[in-house]
């Protein structure tokens, strides 16, 4: 039976929605269904903002980053009425189904909207904090990795030549995966991550101890410390005066910021996005909703939207063993 498909990008942008929109659409398309695509997250679902999508308009979009079906943060979607105003809007243009790619908020306005709307909802995991559990990796979360490896290594090549401590803060929200993995393939010395952080005092003691034996061993060398976001008290550049006055040695506080939401994915990311969402479109029209199209072990699993948030995703402890085998912090 044909239906009627709807697809919103919502909350941070992230590489490969583009090409996770690509695929919806195109199997979309062959099975017969008619799609249309909401601009500015659920602030396009509120005010009936929309566009028709066809395999022309996602003619060669794999590559592009951002989304082209724009996106935002939308408050007023938490209330019941944003709720009953959106199920409105669904079912005066004969929505069947809508599939929505974000992360941790944009999952939770999709079960809010399931208390309200009795049509076929269906997430897919679009952010590059890879902070939804129930999936090995979220889309974009790959890119944002190669983009701050790429950071790491030009800040290297300067705190080299002036023999520096540089400060890099990385994105992630609350949750370590990309400082972690950041930190690893860039061979910084020391990663300051959520889930590991005990104290401010604690920390700074652990990096004092192990400057002072870089130095001995080597003499006055660079070091590079990675530092996830919304972490340090009073922030990087609080933490760059205090490293400043406890180690004697100028520090260069480097915020990558919003950087590592754009440019084109790379293949991982495409791959993802891709699969991910040819798979969530071929079960357009069956009795699957209210899940997200996650994948584990490299195979789909459909995950129920409440159990992508409710546990904590935790980092990979290979990574982690990694990390403090080759960079000797002292979290054990």
């Amino acid at each position: 039976m044909n239906s009627k498909v709807a697809i919103l990008t919502s909350g941070g942008d992230a590489p490969g929605m583009n090409a996770c929109i690509r695929a919806i659409v195109l199997v979309c398309e062959r099975a017969g269904h008619d799609i249309v695509g909401y601009l500015h997250g659920y602030n396009g679902l509120l005010s009936q903002e929309y566009m028709t999508l066809d395999s022309r308009q996602v003619h060669n979009l794999a590559q592009r980053g951002g989304t082209i079906l724009h996106s935002a943060r939308c408050r007023p979607f938490k209330t019941d009425e944003s709720g009953k105003l959106a199920a409105a809007n669904l079912t005066a243009l004969g929505i069947d189904t809508l599939f929505v790619i974000g992360g941790d908020g944009s999952f939770r306005g999709a079960a809010h909207l399931g208390k309200f709307w009795q049509g076929q909802i269906i997430g897919l995991p679009g952010t590059i904090d890879n902070d939804i559990n129930g999936t090995d990796a979220t889309i974009g979360y790959f890119t944002a990795i190669e983009t701050a490896v790429q950071s790491v290594d030009k800040v290297r090549d300067t705190a080299d030549a002036f023999e520096r401590v540089f400060l890099v803060e990385v994105m992630g929200r609350h949750a370590g995966f990309l400082g972690l993995n950041g930190a690893i393939a860039s061979a910084s010395d020391y990663v300051i991550l959520p889930e590991l952080f005990e104290s401010e005092e604690k920390t700074l003691k652990d990096i004092l101890t192990q400057l002072n034996e870089r130095r001995e061993q080597r003499g006055n060398v660079s070091y590079i410390i990675v530092l996830a976001e919304n972490l340090w008290p009073g922030g990087i550049a609080d933490l760059a005066t205090r490293l400043e006055s406890l180690t004697e040695t100028e520090v260069r506080p480097v915020i990558l910021g919003h950087v590592q939401r754009g440019g084109s994915p790379v293949s991982q990311d495409r791959l993802l996005a891709l699969k991910l969402g040819a798979y969530a479109a071929t079960l357009t029209g069956s009795a699957v909703s209210g899940v997200m199209i996650g994948e584990q072990h490299g195979k789909p699993v459909q995950v129920p939207l409440e159990d992508t948030w409710k546990q904590r995703k935790p980092l990979d402890d290979l990574s982690v063993d990694t990390m403090k085998l080759l960079m000797n912090n002292r979290y054990a």
